[in-house]
């Protein structure tokens, strides 16, 4: 009996930057920024995030990050309102002699606007980062988001925390569930239940090993997000897989740390391009998808608010 042919395509991820390169270019952006008093900051991201975007391929072809500092000055200015004004309220009511209340409410209000922040960046980010032409996009719903989010927000309260590993989880599966390739869908099939327990493992033994167990903590959590993502077009799929490892883990850290340490911070950009090196070094995609027949379904979105008042929470984004 002859063999079935194999259909599974061939694909390679890597991340072709160095520190050289993007240290000239965040040492420009550092320099303009404090020049023009913060202001430079959406061209210094354009910049950075093109160079980031421009050095990672996949089976050879560039991404490209297609937004501008323009656009992200507009969401700047924007969030920066936001911003005054959150704060603005937060000093009226100290000057009132009720400094808990008045932190209570900023609080409340810097949390009630990240969902709306994550959905925008999102949807701004996915738009404007393209592969041979054809562009990612972000599908979720706004009002779907939010309303999912304060649900898991208070199942984790009433939970004492507990249910957090479930909110984290949901998070990144309603995300990573409507971005899009063109035509080619992402999934997430992880599992609240394994991400807490996981995570319960990693706190007992990194406590009971003084910390050493901190990289075996590491490993999991990358192979758990990267093992649980898969693309879909029609009945053909890739599968994500992690070959990473503690002692990966273990030198890209250390490494790193004494890197930043020892040239007094100078050199963050090349702790930067060894984790995107290491990243990429590490994921493998296996699967039957012909990336030559993906068609474009994706239209541009120009509104960056979202992403610049994520910035201004400093919440980082869930990939």
């Amino acid at each position: 009996m002859e063999s079935t042919p194999s259909t599974n395509k061939s694909y390679q991820l890597n991340f072709i930057g160095n520190g050289s390169s993007f240290f000239s270019i965040i040492a420009i952006n550092w320099l303009l920024t404090a020049i023009t008093l913060g202001f430079y900051y959406p061209w210094a991201k354009e910049k950075k995030l093109k160079y980031l975007y421009g050095s990672t391929t996949l089976n050879n072809d560039h991404f490209q990050f297609l937004g501008t500092g323009k656009e992200m000055f507009k969401g700047y200015i924007k969030a920066l309102v936001l911003m005054v004004v959150l704060f603005a309220i937060f000093i009226g009511i100290v000057e009132t002699g009720h400094p808990n209340l008045a932190t209570l409410v900023l609080y409340l209000s810097l949390a009630a606007i990240l969902p709306f922040a994550i959905h925008g960046t999102y949807r701004y980010r996915m738009s404007k980062t393209i592969w041979r032409g054809i562009r990612f996009g972000y599908r979720g719903d706004r009002n779907e988001l939010v309303r999912n989010f304060f649900t898991w927000v208070f199942y984790t309260i009433i939970s004492f925390g507990i249910y957090a590993a479930w909110f984290t989880v949901n998070l990144r599966n309603y995300i990573f569930n409507n971005i899009r390739l063109g035509d080619i869908e992402f999934k997430s099939k992880a599992k609240g239940d394994d991400y807490f327990w996981l995570n319960v493992r990693g706190y007992f033994f990194t406590i009971f090993t003084l910390g050493i167990y901190m990289f075996w903590w590491q490993a999991n959590l990358f192979n758990f997000y990267i093992n649980n993502l898969s693309l879909e077009k029609g009945e053909q799929t890739i599968e994500l897989r992690s070959t990473a490892t503690a002692g990966g883990f273990f030198k890209l850290i250390i490494v790193n740390l004494l890197i930043i340490v020892f040239t007094f911070g100078f050199g963050y950009a090349w702790a930067v391009t060894r984790t995107l090196k290491f990243i990429t070094s590490n994921i493998q995609l296996e699967g039957d998808i012909d990336l030559d027949t993906v068609f474009q379904t994706e239209a541009s979105y120009n509104d960056a608010t979202g992403e610049d008042i994520s910035d201004y929470l400093n919440s980082d984004i869930v990939i």
